[in-house]
């Protein structure tokens, strides 16, 4: 299971026009081929009138789904020009569509191959590109001679206090970084002199703003 990747935010669009020609980059996150192609559609049902509506995706841990379509314009010239920005851009789980309105004048192949890459990455900064990074939430259990003090330690720290309950002691639920799980241990059973209880109650991911 990776534990850190990178993908979108959510939903983001941006336009360029070149020679005339706009090209219009709707990139989102997708992650089955199932989610890639209703998105594909859905872009193509909006945008029917267009001249091309070109696509590219990539899902899996290992990239292991790769797909990319040229609508039309000259074999290699879009898709995957697209489909080498998401590489370069280590992104996962994500699918872009580059509507083109043909503006009149011809770009050439070296022309189409940067203009659909160009247009892929505007659409991208548009998106937001975030790092989901996996994370352990621990449970720490201590009485309250200690509250003031884990407390006050782990709001001070790189960790992440998702919630406190007080019943007959004091739970701490704290995301930690899956690497770091076993330092964080060392660290709460050295604060309290042993005296604390720690458990993993589940993993998840958190993502991060990457800009």
């Amino acid at each position: 299971m990776r534990d850190n990747y990178y993908t979108l935010k959510s939903f983001g669009t941006d336009e360029i026009i070149i020679s005339k020609s706009r090209f219009i980059a709707h990139c989102g996150r997708a992650e089955t081929e199932e989610e890639a192609i209703t998105f594909i559609n859905k872009i193509k049902k909006e945008h029917h009138s267009a001249t091309h509506n070109c696509s590219a995706y990539l899902i899996g841990e290992h990239d292991q789904i790769q797909k990319a379509n040229d609508d039309g314009e000259p074999s290699g010239t879009a898709g995957v020009p697209m489909l080498e920005v998401l590489k370069k851009q280590q992104l996962k789980d994500t699918v872009v569509v580059v509507t083109r309105y043909f503006g009149g004048i011809k770009l050439g192949a070296g022309g189409l191959v940067r203009a659909y890459g160009k247009s892929t990455t505007v659409g991208i900064e548009a998106a937001t590109v975030v790092e989901r990074r996996l994370h352990s939430l621990m449970k720490v259990s201590v009485s309250y001679t200690w509250l003031g003090k884990v407390e006050n330690a782990i709001r001070n720290s790189s960790y992440i206090l998702d919630n406190i309950e007080y019943t007959d002691d004091v739970d701490f639920y704290t995301f930690v970084p899956k690497e770091e799980v076993d330092d964080f241990t060392n660290w709460m059973i050295e604060m309290t002199n042993g005296q604390c209880k720690t458990n993993c109650e589940k993993q998840e991911f958190l993502e991060f703003d990457m800009r």
